[in-house]
């Protein structure tokens, strides 16, 4: 008998079983470790900043998100986890055309409106920089039409990042067994347990953190969990005099970036693939829109050597919103699933609201918003 068990075991999963074992519940983490998991493929980029979607509750959970990882990786450190590639680097955001010049000043001015009544950061607050500063941060950049550079932004490596927050979870107990759950146990309207590998395993408290897998779960739930894979394809570039160091990340404006490693290595994604299936495969045209882009916007990446190329399935709902909390008329089933391409940075602290209400705590924050009642018909 477990006290809880989670069923997925990418970023999401592995911090709510933490945060559950810190909490002193007696936990068992089942993963089937799916090819082309979004948490293995991604580079984080931490910046509450540059949340501007618009929605309230989304704008808060990412400023959260992003001011609780100093701590977390602090406890990490604590724990001996490992490394995690996390560092506070500063986030560049960055106009190549006078088109884009003109969303740059929007971009402005939506920073300006969403700092009112917000708590000032407790570094420097984002700023316009002239366009030779901008290529003395990131030498590679072509062509600055303009540039807004965020101080109080950071990194971090899923892959690595991952392993370290499992690694912390089983130093302090938690069991973790490399398979799936084929079904929920349930004893009327309640949670009994989980089928791994033919065996029940009882527990009274479930959480899905399945990632783009999780919906397989909604008919035996009654309930709809619209979360679909979205693939997203990352190339790792690398320069062996390249001083990438101090490098900050780079993004412009069609949802791609670039993460500077200290390793003298770019990482540059990502495709957003909607529609893709369960399909983890790299491709072609895929390929081609994440080299196009980074060399628009740094064509002095043009001779780096291609190190490696990644692709993971992002778990996206139907509104971009996470799911996240209790699932309505079934007592102890929760789920954390559904963070789209935010899953690096929302991770660890969804996983920490989580948990609190999976121990009987009181969440930070009210999560409401998130419930996957909101796609009832």
């Amino acid at each position: 008998m477990y006290d809880a068990i989670v069923i997925g075991g990418g970023l999401v999963g592995a911090a709510t079983a933490y945060h559950l074992v810190l909490g002193g519940a007696r936990v068992l983490l089942a993963d089937r470790e799916d090819p082309g998991r979004a948490t293995d493929a991604g580079a984080g980029i931490l910046s509450p900043e540059a949340n501007l979607r618009g929605a309230d509750p989304m704008d808060r959970l990412g400023y959260r998100a992003v001011r609780y990882y100093p701590a977390f990786v602090g406890r990490l450190e604590i724990d001996r986890a490992g490394e995690t590639g996390y560092a506070r680097c500063g986030y560049l955001h960055v106009a190549v055309s006078e088109d884009e010049r003109g969303l740059l000043e929007a971009e402005l001015t939506a920073l300006r409106r969403r700092g009112e009544g917000v708590p000032p950061s407790p570094h420097d607050s984002p700023r316009e920089v002239s366009p030779d500063a901008a290529r003395r941060m990131f030498p590679p950049l072509g062509k600055v039409a303009g540039a807004i550079y965020h101080p109080d932004a950071g990194r971090v490596d899923g892959r690595l990042l991952s392993r370290a927050v499992r690694a912390a979870a089983e130093r302090r107990g938690v069991t973790v067994v490399r398979a799936g759950a084929s079904r929920l146990v349930l004893s009327g309207r309640r949670a009994a347990g989980v089928v791994i590998d033919g065996d029940t395993v009882d527990s009274p408290r479930i959480v899905i953190t399945g990632g783009a897998w999780s919906a397989a779960f909604g008919r035996q739930l009654d309930v709809q969990i619209p979360v679909d894979p979205q693939r997203g394809q990352i190339i790792h570039l690398r320069h062996p005099k390249a001083e990438t160091a101090s490098w900050p990340i780079l993004t412009g404006f069609r949802h791609h970036y670039m993460v500077a490693w200290p390793d003298q290595r770019v990482v540059a994604g990502a495709t957003r693939e909607t529609g893709s299936g369960f399909d983890p495969r790299l491709t072609a045209a895929g390929v081609r829109e994440v080299l196009s882009e980074a060399l628009r916007m740094a064509p002095g990446l043009a001779d780096w050597e291609i190190q490696e190329m990644r692709v993971g399935l992002r778990p996206l709902s139907r509104d971009g919103l996470p799911v996240l909390g209790p699932v309505p008329g079934v007592e102890g089933v929760y789920l954390a699933t559904g963070h789209g391409p935010l899953g690096l940075q929302l991770g660890p602290y969804s996983g920490k609201l989580v948990a609190a209400l999976m121990l009987g705590d009181e969440p930070e924050m009210d999560l409401a918003p998130f419930s996957v009642a909101r796609f009832r018909p």
